[in-house]
C-alpha cells in the first residue's frame, strides 16, 4: 500500500483565494507523550476538509488548538491569514464551532442563547441577525423554548445557528450529525454544503461516519498518532489504496502495524505545506 494522492481541486474551489485556515508544524507534547507531531495542512475558502482518524489520533487536540483552548508546544495557526498567537481576538472573531457534545445552555431559550452569543461576538444589528438565523434553521417557532427541552435535531440546528451568527470564515464541526436521524442529518449536511459553496466558508469537519464524509467533504486527512497518514479526495482514495470503501480504508489505516508502516514510509520531509494548500504528499 503506497502513499500516493490524487491532486485534483474541485471546480468550486480556488487555490488563489487565500486560506481560511493554515496549520504549520503544529506540535503538542505532554511530557514524553506526543499528541500532535508537526501537523501541517490548510483549508481554503469554500472547502470542506474532513479530519479523520480513530479515537486518540489527535483530532480533538487539533481543534482545541485552532480554537485557542490549548496552547501548542510548537508551530502556528492562522485563521483567515491572521496569526492566532499574535492576534488572538481578531483571529477567533472569524471562526466558530459546533459539536454534538457542546450543547447550548439548556436553561436559556433558543433566542436568548443566540442573543447571548451574538453579544459576545459584538454582532451589529443583532436582533435582525438572530431572526435571520432562526428562519434559516427553522427555529422561529421554537424561539421561546428552552434549549434543554429541544430534541436532538432541534439542538443541532440551534447550535449551528449559533455557530453561523458571526458569519465565520472558518467553521469547525465535530461530529455535527452524530445524534440525528437520517432525515435530519441529510438536511444539516445540505445546509453546511450550501454554506461552503455560497458563503465561501472554509469548514473543518470531523466524523466517524464515512458515508457522510464521502458525501460532504472535498478532501480528507487521515490522522494517526498525531500525524497525517493519507490525504486526498474521499471518493478516490479507497480505490487508490486497494480498498472497496472509505470505511474499509479507515479501518486499514487505523490498525497496527499498517499505520506505523505508513508513518515510517512518509520520511523526514513528511507534512510540509505547499502553496496550493496540501501538505506535500501528492505524487503522480
Amino acid at each position: 500500500m503506497t502513499a500516493s494522492f490524487p491532486n485534483s481541486t474541485p471546480r468550486h474551489l480556488s487555490t488563489t483565494a487565500g486560506t481560511a485556515l493554515r496549520v504549520v508544524k503544529l506540535r503538542k507534547a505532554y511530557g514524553a507523550m506526543i499528541a500532535l507531531d508537526e501537523l501541517s495542512f490548510t483549508v481554503i475558502p469554500g472547502e470542506i476538509l474532513g479530519l479523520l482518524g480513530p479515537n486518540g489520533a489527535g483530532k480533538t487536540t487539533t481543534i482545541n488548538m485552532i480554537l485557542g483552548v490549548l496552547e501548542p508546544t510548537a508551530g502556528s495557526v492562522q485563521i483567515a491569514e491572521i496569526d492566532l498567537a499574535k492576534h488572538r481576538a481578531q483571529a477567533l472573531a472569524r471562526t466558530n464551532f459546533a459539536a454534538v457534545y457542546a450543547a447550548l445552555p439548556g436553561n436559556l431559550t433558543v433566542a436568548e442563547n443566540l442573543k447571548f452569543f451574538g453579544l459576545l461576538y459584538g454582532i451589529e444589528s443583532l436582533r435582525s441577525r438572530v431572526n435571520e438565523m432562526l428562519d434559516a434553521f427553522d427555529l422561529a417557532h421554537l424561539r421561546n423554548t428552552k434549549c434543554g427541552l429541544l430534541s436532538s435535531g432541534e439542538q443541532t440546528r440551534a447550535a449551528l445557528a449559533k455557530a453561523l451568527l458571526n458569519k465565520p470564515q472558518l467553521l469547525l464541526l465535530d461530529e455535527p450529525t452524530a445524534s440525528l436521524d437520517p432525515s435530519a442529518a441529510q438536511l444539516i449536511r445540505e445546509k453546511i454544503k450550501n454554506l461552503a459553496t455560497q458563503e465561501r466558508c472554509g469548514i473543518l469537519w470531523t466524523s466517524h461516519n464515512m458515508n457522510e464524509v464521502e458525501t460532504v467533504c472535498d478532501r480528507v486527512l487521515f490522522l494517526s498518532h498525531g500525524k497525517v497518514l493519507l490525504e486526498g479526495d474521499p471518493r478516490a482514495l479507497p480505490g487508490a489504496h486497494g480498498s472497496a470503501t472509505l470505511e474499509d480504508l479507515f479501518i486499514r489505516v487505523a490498525r497496527e502495524p499498517l499505520g506505523r508502516a505508513l508513518l515510517a514510509e512518509r520520511g523526514p520531509a513528511y507534512g510540509r505545506p505547499t502553496e496550493h494548500g496540501s501538505t506535500g504528499r501528492e505524487s503522480s
